[in-house]
This record gives C-alpha cells, structure tokens and sequence, in this order.
C-alpha cells in the first residue's frame, strides 16, 4: 500500500486480477506480522469491492461480514 491505511484512488486504478489474488490469499492465510497488516489488506479489499467490484467477485467472502453473537 502507499502508506499504513492510506487508499488512494490510483492505488485501486493499479490493482489486477493478480494483485487481487494475492491480496485474498494473503488475507486468506491470515498469517500477518503485525495486528494492522490484516486489517490494512482487509480495508483494501472493501474499497475495491466497491470501486472496483469485478476484480473481487470471487472474494466477496472475505469482504462480507457475518453477523455475530459476541456473548
């Protein structure tokens, strides 16, 4: 990314199907050194689901989020 959180709307031009790909598996192997990696990737993910929703149709799992109980 071009900075911790930051998004950008050439950094969402600059995606492929490639980048993309790697992106869900890496958020798919959730094996991140720091807490706000994941999360930054995850960020990422949404935007281009929504400016960019055909390159992440296939992984619109990881973007939807399912209701939880948390007690």
């Amino acid at each position: 990314m071009s900075g911790p959180g930051l998004i950008t709307e050439e950094l969402l031009a600059s995606q492929n199907e490639d980048s993309v790909a790697a992106l869900a598996e890496r958020l798919e192997q959730d094996d991140y050194p720091g807490a706000f990696d994941g999360l930054n990737d995850w960020h990422l993910l949404r935007a281009l689901a929504i400016h960019r929703p055909e390159l992440v149709r296939p992984y619109v799992h990881l973007v939807d989020q399912e209701p939880f109980d948390e007690d």
